[in-house]
Formats: structure tokens, sequence, C-alpha cells
């Protein structure tokens, strides 16, 4: 998939939660809740974007559930705040006990990067979310913002947690 207008070249390493070098990296997991009904809401809030929706952000899609290839722009703010994301989704997986998606930056992301969301049940039938990325500033402001760029991308992944486990019980 490198080629098609992606900001960094190790397209897809989230997959296997690979971490490419020269990367700031992270990984965040979050218990959502247990059970087999729990695992069905969580994943389709999560396969549908209603989960980024609820941060609240701002998602338009081109699909309505994540599948490679679905052009995906996410954003935060008001107005001339508004930061924009674009980005691509570049893998995406859905059975009973797993489900999750990642999508890559394009031209116009504040960072060059990946980042994966993934929904599963364990054996012990708990249901978990983890979100692991890998990313570097790709802007002149994210560069400026250094590791508070880090710190908010932590706690928006344990928010996107704390989303997905209201909307998984509901």
């Amino acid at each position: 998939m490198g080629g098609q207008g992606f900001t960094y070249a190790e397209v897809g390493a989230t997959r296997n939660a690979d971490v490419p070098p020269g990367y700031a990296w992270l990984r965040v997991r979050v218990e959502v809740g247990s059970g087999p009904e729990v695992m069905r809401n969580a994943a389709d809030a999560l396969m549908e974007f209603w989960m980024h929706r609820a941060l609240p952000a701002k998602v338009n899609a081109s699909a309505s559930r994540a599948a490679p290839g679905v052009a995906v722009e996410v954003s935060l703010g008001v107005g001339p705040l508004r930061l924009r994301a674009p980005c691509r989704v570049v893998w995406a997986e859905e059975d009973e006990r797993r489900a999750g998606w990642a999508y890559g930056t394009l031209p116009g992301h504040p960072s060059s990067g990946e980042e994966a969301f993934v929904v599963h049940m364990d054996d012990e039938g708990d249901v978990w979310l983890t979100v692991t990325a890998f990313s570097r500033p790709a802007t002149r402001l994210a560069r400026a913002a250094g590791p508070l760029g880090r710190l908010f991308q932590r706690a928006y992944a344990r928010r996107c947690g704390a989303v997905l486990r209201r909307l998984a019980r509901a």
C-alpha cells in the first residue's frame, strides 16, 4: 500500500504490533468489559467509527465501516483552531474474538506514522482495547509540541478505552 500517498514507508507495521525504528511509539491497553455481547458491541462501535465520534471528534469517512482503503479524517477543535488529521485505513480484521483496524497518515496530518485500534476477547472472556501507534512530528507545530504531543496521544488512547467501555455496555 505504500505509494498511495502515505507520509511514511512502514505501511501496515501495526498489524503485528511492529514498531519500526526512528519513531516514538505508544501502546495502551484498557479493559472494556466482559462477555460476547460486550465484544460484539465494542467491535461494532470500533469498526463503524462510533468510538471516535463519541470522544468527541469529528470523523469524516468514505465508508460506514473500517476497511482497507477507506479515507478517514479525524478533527478536533473548532473553527480556525480545528486540528485536521487526514488518514487512510491500511488494514482491518474482524471475527468473533478480535476486531480492529489501523490508519496511516496522509499529507496534511500533523504527524507521520500509523495508529491501530484492536478490541479482543481473551480466554477468560474479558474484552480489551489495545491502541498501538508509531509516529514522529510532520509539521513545525507538532515538533514544537515535543513531549506534550506524546502525552496528548496517550491521553487520547486512554479516552478511547473509556468511551468504548461505555458504548460496549449500552
